[in-house]
């Protein structure tokens, strides 16, 4: 017999429809890692997206400044990396990190949320490249900058060959 618990259940998108990155973060920011780090919608465009990771004190690295750790800060680029990769090809598909590249610039403000934006700027027929950015209110001053390739798995219109 199942357990009733009294959080509702996030509903799983419909992966025929058009992607949309708002709609569709209640379900994949609602549970696992993410949702273990309290990862929150932003905003997006054609290519990109933007995820929140609020402070918290648990996600402390360095308990003289009060800043977020790095690892959480990697976490939350490359799941706004995935959200993007599916913000440009307008429909749900799996993808794997394959390599991504994280270089710290500084730390984030003291108590500061860190914002992530990753734009998925290319794609091919079996991968796709993300680049983007953490900052903790400026995005001409960002915490850290990211690069990535993921895999694409299934069945990816190919673009830009």
């Amino acid at each position: 017999m199942e357990k009733e618990t009294s959080q509702p259940r996030a509903s799983r998108p419909d992966v025929t429809a058009p992607f949309d990155p708002k709609a569709a973060s209640n379900f994949l920011l609602a549970g696992g890692h993410p949702g273990w780090l309290g990862l929150t919608y932003r905003d997006h465009g054609d290519d990109w997206t933007e995820l929140t990771l609020p402070w918290r004190e648990d996600l402390v690295g360095d308990d003289v400044r009060r800043v977020i750790a790095s690892g959480p800060i990697f976490s939350m680029l490359d799941m706004a990396g995935g959200i993007a990769i599916w913000t440009r090809e307008k429909h749900f598909l799996p993808v794997a990190t394959l390599d991504m590249r994280v270089d710290y610039q500084r730390p984030a403000g003291e108590r500061a949320d860190v914002i992530g934006r990753c734009e998925c700027f290319r794609t091919t027929r079996s991968a796709a490249f993300v680049r983007g950015i953490a900052h903790d209110g400026n995005p001409d001053d960002p915490v850290a900058t990211m690069a990535a390739v993921y895999m694409t798995i299934g069945n990816v219109r190919p673009k830009n060959d």
